[in-house]
């Protein structure tokens, strides 16, 4: 059985969610629900801190995936930080970084937060 849990935090606006152990098909539904609780609580800046996620399935992947779009309807959006090297190359080779903000640290994502997005 897989260990998986989600620890919830808050760095000012930005509701962080400390994730730890092995995301897989069995595990995808912790995470899913962590984000509904995000979005009910109108938490719509979520960093997602990696520095404790030893492994991420196609499920796991699939979960940022049915929410990043809702959220950035919203105005708000989904950071990842401090992916393992070995998590990080999962979310690259599936391209995820074209897709979402990965920064190294946490200090990094949350200063992304604070600082107004570029205009297109």
């Amino acid at each position: 059985m897989s260990s998986f849990s989600v620890g919830f935090r808050s760095v000012g606006s930005v509701q962080v969610l400390d994730l730890r152990g092995e995301l897989d098909a069995h595990t995808a539904a912790e995470l899913e629900a962590a984000i509904e609780k995000c979005q009910q609580d109108e938490c719509v800046q979520i960093l997602v801190n990696g520095a404790n996620l030893m492994y991420i399935s196609s499920a796991g992947l699939g979960v940022f995936m049915a929410h990043i779009e809702e959220i950035r309807e919203k105005g708000g959006d989904i950071k990842i930080a401090a992916l393992q090297p070995k998590v990080y190359n999962v979310f690259d080779l599936l391209g995820f970084p074209m897709l979402f903000d990965i920064t190294e640290s946490e200090d990094e994502a949350v200063t992304k937060f604070q600082s107004p997005a570029p205009s297109a």
